[in-house]
């Protein structure tokens, strides 16, 4: 039986794109090996949104040419949004790459790998008809497919984005926005829940800008949200434009949806977030945050920041790190910017030097640091509802799972079982997560 590996780089889109790869494959009669060196076939997930990850996949790249050299009959594949973007320029680049795929063609592997088989080295990079804003991406013999890791599950409700922020390469490497018909994303779910999903998670570049017909993300959520069997509801990423107050009465409404919310402000200034075409202000932004905690005292916010966007100047610096002082972010996703090819902002001047990035870089995550430590330390105590979703992978008498609001959570309690939703009693924090144990 031949072998695959899959390794992946990027956001939980990219992570379920490779599980759906891995549904494929298993269909084509592979197994899986977390060691490359001893497959047959090695597909690696890309992701292109920021500059080190492109320079992480070149370098795999360089080290799996070298494990190709040993064994010419392995065939590699590259995935993804790099894929997307680079196409043939990997090909001519990397001689060892027999295959690249672009985000469009994930079911079109097994036509691919025959095609290689065959000698030839294969680029698919077009995209599926876009005539419409409803696309059903995920094809009607492929709904059943779907897979449950643990007690979680993932379904992709969007793909593509119509945004343009000036900084984004999305659009380019995942299109423009489709959305799924709401019958055939509540078909999935059903599927998923059967198969013993506890909590499902929703995807998409912009989550919130789901439209397909009369149904739009309140619709969809609030559906979802009153299904039979499921626990917890999460969704991931939301764009601040359409998020409103309806959205957070839903949220505070329906326990089932996971007091979470990750809204990235990307920076504090209006002037830098016009630059970027935004579309808000750092006040509206902020005016959002607050109607949410009125709604639902116990939310936790997680957020994404850019440093140093061409012409940031030190005031405009200050002006995020007063947005992350009144916000109050439960954890804080921040990056150095970096310029992507074939983006708006591409051609602005970057007149911040790597060293004034850095530097801002770190006085952000200063300013961060105490206020997450303070959120943890306000834990200690109190009795949470906790999903079990794993065991530790050192402590034989410890399980692991997370809170409503997405914190990790070590629970002292052996007799736990993956699935399990239990109240947790919080004695202890780690630098990043809670311990506790079960009542």
């Amino acid at each position: 039986m031949e072998k695959a590996h899959i390794h992946t780089f990027g956001c939980q889109m990219n992570e379920h794109d490779s599980q759906r790869m891995a549904i494929v494959l298993k269909r084509e009669g592979y197994a899986f090996t977390d060691n490359p060196k001893e497959a047959d076939l090695i597909l690696i997930n890309t992701c292109s949104v920021r500059e080190n990850p492109e320079n992480k996949v070149y370098s795999l790249l360089g080290r799996l040419s070298r494990i190709k050299r040993r064994n010419p009959d392995l065939i590699i594949g590259v995935a993804g949004c790099v894929a997307q973007q680079e196409g043939e320029n990997i090909l001519k680049r990397v001689k060892e790459v027999d295959l690249v795929f672009g985000t469009d063609n994930i079911f079109n592997l097994p036509s691919a790998l025959i095609e290689v088989k065959n000698g030839n080295r294969v680029l698919l990079t077009d995209w599926m008809p876009r005539e419409k804003n409803i696309q059903n991406f995920i094809p009607d013999e492929e709904l059943k497919s779907g897979t449950v890791e643990g007690c979680k599950a993932y379904i992709a409700i969007t793909k593509g984005c119509n945004n343009h922020c000036t900084f984004c390469i999305v659009p380019k490497t995942r299109g423009t926005l489709v959305s799924r018909q709401k019958e055939n994303i509540l078909q999935e779910a059903h599927d998923l829940i059967s198969k013993g999903a506890k909590e499902i998670q929703i995807l998409g570049q912009n989550v919130n800008s789901y439209q397909a017909g009369k149904s739009d993300f309140f619709d969809l959520l609030k559906s979802l949200a009153d299904l039979e069997g499921l626990q917890r509801l999460r969704f991931t990423s939301p764009h601040p434009n359409d998020w409103n107050n309806q959205l957070s009465d839903l949220m505070a409404d329906h326990p089932i949806i996971c007091n979470h919310i990750h809204l990235p402000f990307q920076a504090g200034s209006d002037r830098i977030l016009e630059l970027m075409r935004r579309g808000h202000t750092a006040a509206e932004y902020l005016d959002k945050i607050d109607y949410l905690k009125k709604r639902i005292f116990d939310i936790s916010i997680t957020t994404d920041v850019i440093v140093g966007f061409p012409g940031e100047s030190e005031e405009e610096f200050e002006e995020t790190l007063e947005v992350i002082k009144k916000a109050s972010f439960t954890q804080i996703y921040a990056f150095v910017y970096s310029s992507r090819p074939g983006t708006k902002a591409e051609a602005l001047e970057d007149t911040v030097t790597k060293e004034v990035k850095d530097e801002r870089l770190q006085r952000l995550l200063a300013v961060q640091e105490p206020i997450q430590s303070e959120l943890l330390d306000s834990m200690i105590g109190k009795t949470v509802e906790v999903l079990i979703d794993s065991a530790h992978p050192r402590e034989r008498r410890v399980m692991n799972g997370r809170t409503g609001g997405n914190l990790p959570v070590s629970v002292e309690d052996f007799t736990l079982n993956i699935g399990d939703l239990c109240n947790v009693t919080i004695t202890d924090r780690k630098k990043h997560s809670l311990v506790g144990v079960s009542q």
